[in-house]
């Protein structure tokens, strides 16, 4: 059984593709009891598969929409229009991520939510927020974190790099489930639901304060030149003799000492606060790092307090014994894919396995739901 917290909270999910249904996904683990509604065609994710490739069905959908149940409505029609306000009475959360309008074209307005179910819950996601002059503006996971700032302070100096996993989507499914935890808990003293308007690009742009901060004050963070953007030689990334990578971050002087001493360095303690960027010292340090192998390093620093980790390589996560001894790495049921679980023990417990997802008819959730 997943985690109950949630249990008796019912979810509708109209959200399509990997963010909304990655935030109905973590309101699954915690016990809701989540309903995707999918148009005839299905979720487009079905066919989407932007890591693999394969012809087939995409695993990705299965994955994301795991612990849930999935049913088939054309809300162009009538009678499923008249099914789907039948569970939009009796459901606690509507999650949403349609370009802001669809919802009105398509008869279900959050006014007209809102006379159907004063106690709903109505989180609508959306890339850019439903107001503003990019509102209706298309958009995906890079450009939403080209707007919030996030993809130009990331990278080096001569250019920016991407990220992945996608920063923006999962931030932006996060806020959602934290805004939506949050108006169950209003809700549970005033009785009322409420209306998220939650934007992926907002999600990631409220990261931004330290960064906002700094160019207020006159110290702009860069590129490959502040301290926590590859300008420090004690805060970086540097490749090894087999051209494998490891991660030091000794920020912290004791850390620093510790570091330097035991790479037999000690006159680079001293230097520790030269100016940023710190060009000559990042090159004495990744000088050090390629005379030897990583598996080299992670036995020198096995023992050494120093921030010092190896940067893994995919093919190695599974088998980390930090990762192994969580016990988030599961294969998931009933697809041809790897599932990683909540990130939360609950009482001294490892999170539980999720149940596949389940193809179901519409009306005998509306009568399940009526009878609760």
């Amino acid at each position: 059984m997943p985690t109950a917290f949630l249990r008796d909270i019912r979810v509708l999910d109209l959200s399509q593709f990997l963010p909304g249904p990655f935030a109905t996904q973590m309101l699954a683990d915690m016990g809701a009891d989540v309903v995707k509604v999918e148009p005839p065609k299905g979720d487009p994710m079905r066919a989407l598969d932007p890591v693999t490739n394969d012809r087939g069905e995409s695993p990705y959908h299965a994955l994301v929409n795991a612990g849930k149940r999935v049913v088939t409505l054309d809300l162009k029609t009538d009678a499923d229009k008249e099914t789907f306000t039948d569970l939009v009475r009796a459901a606690d959360v509507l999650m949403e991520s349609y370009r802001p309008g669809v919802m009105e074209r398509l008869g279900f307005g959050h006014e007209i939510l809102k006379d159907l179910n004063p106690g709903l819950v109505h989180c609508a996601l959306s890339g850019f927020g439903q107001n503003g002059p990019m509102r209706l503006t298309g958009g995906h996971d890079i450009n939403y974190v080209a707007t919030a700032g996030q993809l130009g302070l990331t990278g080096s100096s001569a250019a920016p790099h991407m990220a992945y996993p996608m920063v923006a989507d999962y931030a932006g499914a996060m806020q959602s489930t934290v805004a939506i935890l949050g108006a169950l808990v209003g809700r549970g003293k005033t009785g009322q639901g409420a209306y998220l308007d939650v934007a992926m690009s907002d999600s990631v742009l409220s990261w931004q304060s330290q960064a906002l901060t700094a160019l207020h004050r006159g110290q702009a963070p860069a590129r490959g030149q502040s301290l926590l953007t590859g300008g420090a030689a004690f805060y970086g990334v540097y490749q090894t003799a087999d051209d494998r990578f490891v991660s030091l971050g000794a920020i912290e002087t004791v850390f620093w000492e510790n570091f330097c001493n035991a790479v037999g360095r000690a006159d680079l303690i001293e230097r520790q606060h030269e100016p940023l960027p710190q060009t000559d010292l990042i090159e004495d340090v990744a000088g050090i790092f390629k005379q030897k192998d990583r598996d080299a390093w992670d036995a020198l620093f096995k023992n050494v307090d120093c921030c010092y980790h190896p940067v893994l390589e995919i093919d190695e996560v599974a088998t980390h014994p930090q990762n192994t001894a969580r016990g988030l790495i599961r294969k998931q049921d009933g697809a041809d894919a790897i599932a990683v679980l909540q990130p939360f023990w609950t009482d001294n417990e490892p999170p539980m396995p999720r149940t596949p997802l389940r193809e179901v008819q519409a009306t005998d959730i509306v009568k399940e739901w009526k009878r609760g």
